[in-house]
């Protein structure tokens, strides 16, 4: 009897059915992190708070679930330094460092998580997408929160208040429709 362990072949991700190639990869990082600065244009502001509702965190984990970790981190180093560079496509047009940067700092992180659980088939079912999406959320919003009560002088309530509680009910409603989403990608494919 052989104790030799067993093989385990990754998963796959959504970018991993095109053919691969360097060039491939590239466009997918570019394509990611235009999907991102795009989805930062719809911004609506919140009242009580310097960060503004956008669509650049739903895009993120999206771009993350469906490149997986690497190229989803790539896609948003990409989208943070080209921002920094002065490309204007944070939130709202704007560009360089602000107090809701760290929130791309979080983007950054969460897109390699949930990349990294997508390659382990968490995007093929909703309950375990509810669970990846609600990860990267919670990543996105550790990193985000406190970098806002730092550079905008807040006390952690006050940044609680101004960070996190006025996003909770459209973030969920962006998890649902990423739960939605990725695992209908997966079924129209045929590789649920």
């Amino acid at each position: 009897m052989s104790t030799a362990a067993a093989t385990v072949r990754p998963r796959e991700v959504l970018a991993d059915l095109l053919p691969a190639s360097r060039l491939k990869d590239a466009a997918l990082v570019l394509g990611g992190a235009a999907l991102t600065g795009l989805a930062a244009q719809i911004a609506v502001p919140v009242p009580g708070s310097p960060v503004p509702v956008t669509g650049q965190t739903f895009a993120a984990l999206l771009v993350g679930t469906a490149l997986g970790a690497s190229r989803g981190l790539a896609s948003l180093v990409l989208y943070a330094l080209a921002g920094l560079a002065g490309v204007p496509w944070f939130a709202g047009g704007s560009s360089g460092v602000s107090v809701s940067f760290g929130y791309i700092l979080g983007m950054l992180l969460a897109s390699t998580v949930v990349g990294a659980l997508a390659r382990r088939g968490a995007d093929r079912s909703v309950p375990r997408m509810a669970g990846t999406m609600l990860l990267g959320e919670a990543i996105i919003y550790a990193v985000g929160v406190p970098y806002l009560a730092y550079a905008a002088d807040l006390s952690a309530s006050a940044a609680l208040a101004a960070g996190l509680t006025p996003f909770l009910i459209g973030d969920a409603l962006k998890a649902a429709l990423a739960m939605g989403l990725m695992p209908t990608a997966w079924k129209l494919i045929g590789k649920d």
